[in-house]
């Protein structure tokens, strides 16, 4: 289904998060493409939440349609201050992703929980900003990123998934959401993988809390929507159905 296709009916939102790219999607794509559910998976910028969150809130209200925001790992934050700023967003589903309070940096969230293999995983280059002092972006280190985000995908998929990385501004992890954060106001569901080496799973079972998510754990990565694509499908589709 094309994404103007029935457009009373609601459209999914895929956002993918930092080392990622809109592929990672694919699979679960194809399971929502199945079902006859319309989806879209827009890039992300990847260089703050305030800067991203405009791009992704521009993005969702030009498709004149109800939308249900669904963002992985980094994502998560994006969404909660997007699923606030767009009239038109109905849902928001996180998927092995943050779900911020408001000024909360997600760098303070990580902090709060015991160490996971992506924080020794991470590496860091300067680039170009203008007239400005060069900023930093992280990746993950080619060797250890199986471990660190995919721990569950065959070895050879994750070499490819490690050479076409999406770096992210280091200001994604200091920069906060502002104003009301989006789960508050709208109804939420959660993905937890029980086996996520970059987000600790009690963080993510803890904010999936906070926000009232209806919470499904499935033992996978952090890569989770490429490992398992039909279960984080079936949690998208009572999304939809809860929503429409």
């Amino acid at each position: 289904m094309s994404p103007t296709a029935n457009s009373s009916a609601p459209i999914v939102v895929l956002v993918h998060g930092a080392f990622a790219d809109a592929a990672s999607w694919e699979g679960v794509i194809k399971e929502l493409d199945s079902a006859d559910v319309a989806s879209v998976a827009p890039p992300n910028l990847l260089r703050g939440i305030g800067p991203d969150a405009a791009y992704l809130t521009s993005f969702v209200e030009q498709l004149g349609r109800p939308a249900i925001l669904v963002g992985h790992s980094y994502a998560g934050a994006v969404i909660t201050q997007t699923g606030a700023d767009a009239a038109n967003a109905v849902g928001l589903v996180f998927v092995s992703a943050f779900s911020p309070e408001a000024d909360e940096k997600v760098g303070d969230i990580n902090a709060r929980y015991p160490d996971v293999p992506l924080s020794a995983a991470l590496r860091t280059f300067n680039f170009p900003k203008g007239s400005a002092q060069p900023a930093t972006d992280a990746f993950i280190d080619l060797d250890l990123f199986h471990n660190a985000f995919c721990a569950d995908v065959p070895a050879a998929q994750a070499r490819v998934m490690a050479l076409t990385q999406r770096p992210v501004s280091l200001d994604a992890f200091t920069t906060v959401v502002t104003g009301t954060p989006a789960w508050k106001k709208l109804p939420s569901w959660a993905v937890v993988a029980t086996a996520d080496h970059a987000i600790h799973p009690d963080a993510e079972r803890d904010m999936a809390k906070r926000a009232g998510s209806e919470t499904v754990e499935i033992d996978g990565s952090h890569a989770v929507a490429v490992s398992q694509p039909a279960a984080v499908a079936d949690v998208i589709m009572r999304a939809v159905k809860g929503t429409g």
